[in-house]
């Protein structure tokens, strides 16, 4: 489900799958119903005790003194100890609980995004920027409504119809009033919700726009400043920023109105009940003690839905990002059992049948079939987005083919254990994963090498004049992603790391981006290289250079989507 689907999907005030994901939460349940039930106990203690302190005081005067009152007095004090003790003990629990839970759901959720079986990669990678802001920002607005939200909305089922029922014992009238007139709180949050739920969702696409295009200017500050182009990105950064403010001052603007609307429903419903009170009292028509025990309970039963209300607009934020974990976690797909037969990759042919991929904008590849044998280079080309990136994942089992298979030797991809089958294959991708460490350390990450094997992938790379050009040579320290590595020596890194691999099965997607015509050049005789030695290679490439020394070339087309 996309990102805008799930984050303007209705549901019930408390997702049901909040306490299946999160042990935290159902304890956390628990506690605030538990101290539901006592505030509700003790407001009823404190407007009895108060109600028959008054009366008692005005209507009969052998109960004016401080010790005809002692036992009400003592009754009282102990109902606001209680109250205050109890709303103490769940707000200082709330905080810590909420932490909990947002721990729980961005653990389920990343165990989901980096499990390959329930997440491919492809769907992974074009989600990412969005999954970044939801997992983050997006996740830590989920505090309010925990903290705050649920309290008001669980306080609200425990505590109205218990005081309307203690009300209507006291005084009829008044109870009838306040059923009439309790309606008209909610029917006012639904309909500004709407209007705020729409809000919410714009304010976090805003969001993810600004966070994706902040990461990627991060990201490119090296390369923009050897092309002294480091200016250029600051008006696109700046109208996000402005989108950003704009959504996010309209949900503010929202959240400040209906709050005032609702405190001005909540104030004319309580004005009636003291009305109503005060006229019959006048006409000695009711006692005094019921008139004032319902005049104190008037405000409470109002009050929850006055702060659920309240805390509905802080917490919509929290509860669409947490919509959005929910898809994260359960997927649209069921999870692909995972094989458990091996397969000597060496020699072995590959045998592509029929292959297709359901993509966002269409198939990619469709109906695809070829022969991938050992000892020849095998260039994949076509268009853009036609799946020539789709088929490497579909060897490597990290995609899920919609149609047809993928074999090698005898044995299908989907039947094989993957880390039998990665310890055999060596695979390039178009962005390369480097981490933060020395270079040798991002050189032998994938296993050691021999010194033969490292220098032929230096050298064949062009890495080895890389190396040489470096402070500490191969104990160069590089930050996340490669820091410390302009993009083309990045490019030539990943590139040794793979040609250095004894790795029987060569994948590589794009290898010669970023690199010069003799640099493209010496790769590709590496490659020829690594064929002729009996390996099996495979290259996505449309570059002349790269179909040139091509033994077999495999046309990839796809089928997109036409809307009428």
């Amino acid at each position: 489900m996309t990102g805008a689907k799930a984050s303007s999907a209705s549901g019930p005030p408390i997702d049901p799958r909040l306490w299946r994901y999160s042990r935290t939460s159902r304890r956390y349940l628990v506690l605030t119903v538990l101290m539901a039930v006592t505030q509700v106990i003790c407001v009823i203690v404190t407007a009895a005790m108060v109600a028959s302190i008054l009366s008692e005081l005005i209507v009969s005067p052998d109960r004016r003194s401080l010790d005809a009152q002692a036992w009400h007095l003592w009754a009282l004090a102990g109902a606001i100890v209680v109250r205050v003790t109890a709303v103490y003990v769940h707000d200082r629990y709330a905080h810590r609980a909420s932490a909990g839970v947002i721990s729980d759901l961005r653990g389920e959720a990343l165990a989901a995004v980096s499990d390959p079986s329930r997440t491919p990669p492809r769907e992974l990678l074009t989600r990412r920027n969005r999954l970044a802001t939801i997992l983050t920002h997006g996740l830590d607005a989920l505090g309010p409504y925990l903290t705050g939200y649920i309290p008001a909305l669980l306080l609200s089922v425990v505590a109205i119809p218990v005081l309307v029922v203690v009300m209507a014992m006291a005084d009829l009238t008044s109870a009838v009033i306040v059923v009439v007139t309790l309606p008209l709180i909610p029917i006012f949050m639904i309909l500004i919700g709407r209007l705020t739920r729409d809000r919410t969702a714009n304010r976090l696409t805003a969001m993810s726009r600004l966070s994706s295009q902040l990461l990627d200017l991060i990201a490119g500050i090296p390369t923009l400043r050897a092309m002294g182009r480091e200016r250029e990105p600051a008006a696109r950064v700046g109208e996000l920023g402005q989108a950003h403010r704009r959504s996010t001052m309209q949900a503010l603007r929202v959240a400040f109105l209906s709050g005032a609307v609702l405190e001005l429903l909540a104030t004319l419903s309580v004005a009636l009940v003291a009305v109503s009170i005060g006229l019959r009292l006048v006409q000695g028509e009711m006692g005094l003690y019921g008139g004032v025990l319902a005049l104190i309970l008037a405000p409470e039963v109002y009050l929850p839905l006055r702060t659920a209300g309240a805390q509905f607009h802080d917490s919509e934020a929290g509860t669409a990002s947490a919509r959005e974990v929910f898809e994260i976690i359960e997927g649209d797909s069921v999870k692909r059992s995972v094989g458990n037969r091996s397969v000597a990759v060496a020699g072995a042919k590959i045998m592509v049948a029929g292959l297709g991929v359901h993509g966002r904008d269409g198939w990619a590849p469709h109906d695809l079939s070829a022969t991938i044998t050992p000892g020849r280079l095998t260039v994949l080309t076509g268009p853009n987005g036609a799946g020539k990136s789709t088929v490497l994942s579909a060897i490597l089992g990290l995609q899920w083919p919609q149609e047809g298979s993928v074999i090698i030797g005898d044995v299908p991809v989907a039947e094989l254990d993957p880390a039998t089958l990665w310890e055999q294959v060596a695979w390039l991708p178009q962005h390369p994963v480097l981490v933060p460490g020395t270079v040798a350390e991002n050189f032998e990450m994938t296993g050691p090498v021999s010194p033969r094997d490292r220098d032929f992938g230096c050298r064949a790379s062009g890495f080895d004049a890389v190396v040489s050009g470096l402070p500490d040579g191969w104990q160069t320290v590089l930050g996340s992603g490669g820091v410390g590595l302009s993009a083309g020596q990045r490019q030539r890194l990943a590139l040794a790391r793979v040609l250095a691999s004894p790795a029987p099965l060569l994948l590589l997607d794009e290898p010669t981006t970023h690199l010069d015509a003799d640099a493209e050049l010496a790769v590709a005789r590496a490659l020829q290289s690594r064929a002729a030695a009996g390996d099996t290679v495979v290259v996505v490439a449309h570059r002349p250079a790269m179909l040139a020394v091509a033994d077999d070339i495999v046309e990839v087309a796809g089928v997109t989507y036409v809307e009428h």
